[in-house]
């Protein structure tokens, strides 16, 4: 069970921590990405679960199949590739909007930014 626990918990706070990066990324480049609706709360946590989900189950998939695009741009391509997720994320919860492509990937960056700040503070 502890190790069940743990994988739990790891879990959790990768939730808990994409959670914030999208909030914070929704409220900074508000109004190219956004939440729609009057329930902000629930519908970023779901943004959080659902963009969380394609990360882990699609996303090492995806990177599998693009290998050779990545190691060209030197990983460069995996931004392209957490853009795609986070566009994915939009088609599949209707009240989170992105304006394009081109917001997705600054958004991608940004919550990359956000996230791995925010794993740094969790550990130190």
């Amino acid at each position: 069970m502890p190790a069940r626990d743990g994988l739990l918990m790891r879990f959790v706070i990768r939730w808990v921590v994409s959670t914030a990066a999208v909030a914070f990324t929704t409220w900074l480049l508000n109004p190219y990405i956004r939440i729609e609706g009057a329930d902000y709360l629930s519908t970023v946590v779901l943004v959080g679960l659902v963009l969380g989900l394609l990360n882990a189950l699609l996303r090492p998939i995806i990177i599998f199949l693009t290998l050779p695009a990545t190691l060209i741009t030197f990983g460069l391509f995996l931004i392209v590739i957490n853009a795609g997720m986070l566009w994915l994320t939009d088609m599949i919860v209707p009240a989170f909007a992105i304006e394009s492509f081109g917001w997705a990937l600054l958004g991608a960056l940004l919550i990359s930014i956000v996230s791995t700040i925010l794993y740094a503070m969790l550990k130190a």
